[in-house]
């Protein structure tokens, strides 16, 4: 079935995951959603990710969920802000600081998709994908 947000998709599936406490989610590949993992790795929110391509334009993602000691998901809410129907674009003064840091906004700038964080510190703004706590 074609999917015509795969960003909201990813969102989706890691969300149904975390609340049905899976070990791990299957995603559809694409250099976004890999993007996207590589970020909410390197952030601590996911445990790891497999890449399995077939060809240029068709793969797998196996995103490998994380939760605490007591089974309890490190992804407590995930959410799409900027959508195909309704685009949301921020300065790097107004990328969204929430949960005292705890939360993590993920923007796609012209120097590539990065954390909220690593665009203040780049000084460069952009389109705000999601938001992660």
């Amino acid at each position: 079935m074609a999917v015509s947000d795969t960003i909201a998709d990813f969102l989706t599936r890691i969300r149904n995951g975390t609340r049905a406490q899976h070990r791990y989610v299957d995603v559809q590949w694409s250099k976004m959603n890999q993007n996207l993992a590589e970020i909410l790795k390197s952030q601590g929110f996911i445990e790891s990710f497999l890449v399995k391509i077939e060809n240029n334009q068709r793969g797998m993602i196996r995103v490998f969920l994380r939760y605490t000691d007591q089974r309890r998901p490190v992804i407590q809410g995930i959410k799409r802000v900027s959508r195909p129907g309704l685009r949301k674009y921020v300065g790097h003064n107004d990328i969204p600081h929430f949960y005292g840091g705890l939360g993590l906004s993920i923007v796609s700038t012209s120097q590539g998709v990065m954390a909220g964080s690593e665009a203040v510190k780049r000084g460069v703004g952009g389109e705000l994908l999601c938001m992660v706590w």
